[in-house]
């Protein structure tokens, strides 16, 4: 496996884990408000999300949306999250394997950006809403939540599961 098959690995893992972790909240526990990422729980996975199909359709040279719906469940984002993801990770090693990471496109910012340099943005992008994930579901005391670094995705992919016991 090639470091990016990792990352991208990885990736989607430790936001499934997120949502997973989300799953049994109730609709106030998801947007209860606090003061960090887009203070709430649901409202940071959505931007995370949203964002993720937002950059592929831009590497792709499509038009990409720019509002967001707000408002989704969790069972909604996992399914959009799964989707957009695998459109993601297609696209990133395909780009890759093409040897198109230094090919610049022109963002919604109108500023040139590489292929490269945007996938490495994107999944730089989800650890940052990850963690301020992790620590809502801390505040709204949430128990166990594992780190999901990417030493916890190989072992899980290894092992076929994460013990209750961390070394």
């Amino acid at each position: 496996m090639d470091l990016l098959d990792r990352m991208l690995g990885h990736d989607y893992w430790a936001t499934t884990q997120i949502l997973e972790y989300c799953r049994p909240l109730s609709d106030a526990q998801l947007d209860r408000e606090f003061d960090i990422g887009h203070r709430s729980l649901r409202e940071t996975l959505d931007h995370q999300i949203f964002v993720l199909n937002a950059w592929t359709q831009q590497m792709l040279g499509t038009p990409a949306a720019t509002a967001r719906e707000g408002g989704r469940s969790i069972a909604e984002l996992s399914e959009l999250h799964e989707r957009y993801h695998a459109q993601f990770s297609e696209v990133a090693r395909r780009i890759s394997a093409e040897q198109r990471l230094d090919e610049m496109f022109v963002d919604h910012y109108d500023y040139p950006q590489s292929q490269g340099a945007t996938i490495i943005h994107v999944l730089y992008h989800n650890v940052l809403h990850r963690s301020e994930a992790k620590h809502m579901l801390a505040r709204l005391g949430v128990a166990d939540v594992w780190d999901l670094d990417p030493q916890e995705w190989e072992y899980v992919q290894r092992n076929g599961g994460l013990e209750q016991e961390q070394a």
